[in-house]
């Protein structure tokens, strides 16, 4: 450890305490990990605050001296955004987990970025009530995290990513100033959005410590429509056609063959055997409304898809929910050994282009030789494909290449390299390659004087989003 290091972690005991600052290799190993396959370097030290004026002495201690700082809350990034790329400090904002205020009229809650998102709702269900934004992971995923990251989920057909939930935030910026973004209104045009800037940014430009976020009464009634599909495109024509007849979805995935048969069971379904793809979507109105809804959306699949079912138990729609949402995790089942890692992609194009955009995909997979499945949102046409990774130095070399492949799909297709998961250090040269595509090198330069305005001295994350190529 530099000099610097250690007089920085002396300073930051000196000031918050021993308590809340890990130090040893048996603490701080868990920390050089992330739900991705990415390995981080072990942190200088772990640091535990409990509120945003501890957080705001550690960035002045850490900008004093230089020194890089991650934030980290669940842990959950799939892009290596909450490991350290060099040596630094992680700041876990774990400790900072309250719910601090519920505005039913207003419809807003106020909460602390530690709070897991399930947590969230639960509290919220008692009043009938539900955050919408709705990652996979929201087990253990915060709201820190899926704030930072832009997240969105299987609800975001119909109610978009949490850059639409959000009315202000709490940050500590790198110099240790503490801002207050927003307001509790759902108008404001006050000046610059700050709140919109810092959502999506991966912890370069602040750390949040607290969120306004709005809220929604829970959907009245709801039913599922699985149909069984022998070729995406016919999957393809029956959301285009679903939606051009006006029936907006909460829920609208697609999988394959793989990912069904990794999850089938959980779901309690039965597969034709003629089945490729499945689609699933959950419609919600008024119980009168819903039947016409449903009559419809079931009466158009049906002209694609020789099997369609209609669920209405709310416990078997919350167990289908349940293996949907773990579909990633089953799929390391189907692995060739225990150490082959799965990379899962997050490309997205819009959502009339998905079907030939998959196909597309499929093809390269095919002729890179790697195994690859597929599943999403095929409601806002986010796209995850993943892809089956020897850990070996040859192996990073052809599951980069096919990411690369991939991602020049979703670009040729007028998407984005990354929906909703972010661009951590996996994504980063994936990004440059979707602005230097569209000829706008020069937005990547608008962020980086962004990022130096906030960060003068790089401390924020460093490493994450941006691109140096050689």
């Amino acid at each position: 450890m530099q000099i610097s290091g250690k007089s920085a972690i002396q300073e930051l005991i000196d000031k918050l305490g021993k308590d809340i600052i890990l130090t040893t290799k048996e603490e701080l190993i868990p920390y050089m990990k992330d739900a991705s396959y990415i390995k981080g370097k072990m942190p200088l030290a772990v640091c535990l605050p409990e509120n945003a004026d501890q957080i705001s002495s550690i960035l002045k201690i850490c900008n004093k001296f230089k020194i890089n700082v991650t934030a980290r809350s669940g842990g959950t990034s799939l892009t290596g955004s909450s490991v350290e790329s060099f040596d630094g400090i992680i700041i876990s904002t774990m400790n900072l987990n309250r719910l601090l205020e519920l505005d039913l009229s207003s419809r807003y809650v106020v909460c602390e970025p530690g709070v897991r998102i399930d947590i969230l709702n639960a509290e919220l269900k008692k009043h009938n009530f539900f955050y919408p934004p709705d990652p996979a992971s929201s087990r253990a995923s915060t709201i820190g995290g899926s704030l930072s990251t832009n997240a969105g989920g299987l609800r975001a057909v119909r109610y978009g990513a949490t850059k639409e939930w959000v009315l202000g935030m709490e940050v500590v910026l790198p110099t240790g100033e503490i801002i207050r973004t927003g307001e509790y209104t759902l108008k404001r045009s006050a000046g610059y959005d700050l709140t919109a800037l810092m959502i999506g940014s991966e912890g370069t430009l602040g750390i949040i410590t607290k969120a306004i976020l709005k809220i929604e009464p829970l959907p009245e009634t709801t039913a599922k429509i699985m149909g069984f599909y022998r070729d995406i495109l016919s999957v393809g024509k029956s959301m285009d056609t679903i939606k051009s007849q006006g029936i907006t979805p909460i829920i609208a995935e697609f999988m394959d063959l793989p990912t069904i048969n990794s999850i089938k069971k959980a779901m309690g379904i039965e597969v034709p055997a003629y089945t490729q793809y499945l689609l699933m979507v959950d419609i919600d109105s008024a119980p009168e409304a819903l039947e016409r809804k449903l009559a419809s959306a079931k009466d158009i699949m049906g002209k694609f898809s020789e099997d369609v079912i209609v669920i209405r138990d709310q416990k078997r729609m919350d167990e289908i929910y349940a293996a949907r949402k773990g579909a990633y995790s089953a799929l390391l089942e189907q692995r060739d050994n225990s150490n082959q890692l799965i990379v899962i992609g997050d490309v997205i194009v819009p959502s009339s282009q998905l079907a030939d955009a998959l196909g597309q995909i499929e093809g390269y997979a095919r002729t890179d030789g790697l195994k690859t499945t597929l599943f999403g949102h095929i409601g806002d046409g986010n796209i995850h494909a993943n892809i089956f990774m020897d850990n070996t130095e040859e192996g990073r070399k052809k599951m980069a290449k096919l990411q690369m492949d991939i991602a020049r799909v979703a670009i040729r297709h007028r998407g984005s390299v990354s929906a909703e998961h972010g661009i951590g250090t996996e994504k980063n040269e994936l990004l440059y390659e979707e602005y230097k595509e569209r000829n706008s090198l020069y937005t990547l330069e608008v962020m980086r004087l962004i990022k130096k305005a906030f960060d003068p001295n790089n401390i924020l994350n460093r490493g994450k989003i941006f691109y140096e190529p050689d």
